[in-house]
């Protein structure tokens, strides 16, 4: 009986572990958009080694001149506090951004760069390059 749990409890733990091994290297719709840009951005800049949040917080904190007089930075809407809520121009109320208060955000590429397109030219006057996106996005994935 003793070796029959023992064997058992082995087998388990086996299972348990190939299976956690199995979906480990599985990314999800985020890792797979930051992939993207990371493509994208290495095929703009050669030179390109990666994301960073650091350059993300600032682009999401910064105030640009290039877009719209009422948004200069993405603060205009989305507040300082990257966990609570912001208003647009119009007073909706627009979720949090950070992943930690809103853990549905960016999993949805199609929305992403929807959101990306928009407030991008809202607030640069341009579309942000996909270094821009992927850093930011890496700031937001963090908060």
């Amino acid at each position: 009986m003793h070796q029959n749990l023992t064997t058992t409890l082995l087998a388990a733990a086996l299972a348990l572990t190939l299976s956690g091994a199995t979906n480990a290297g599985v990314a999800g719709p985020r890792e797979d958009q930051l992939a993207q840009y990371a493509k994208a951005a290495k095929a703009a800049d050669p030179a390109f080694t990666g994301f960073s949040a650091e350059r993300g917080k600032t682009l999401h904190s910064q105030a640009l001149s290039g877009g719209k007089p009422d948004t200069p930075s993405c603060t205009s809407c989305h507040g300082k506090d990257t966990r609570g809520a912001g208003r647009n121009p119009s007073g909706k109320t627009i979720d949090a951004m950070a992943v930690s208060a809103t853990p549905a955000r960016y999993t949805d590429p199609a929305k992403v760069e929807k959101w990306f397109k928009r407030n991008c030219t809202e607030v640069l006057g341009r579309e942000c390059t996909a270094k821009e996106k992927g850093d930011w996005l890496t700031f937001m994935l963090g908060q």
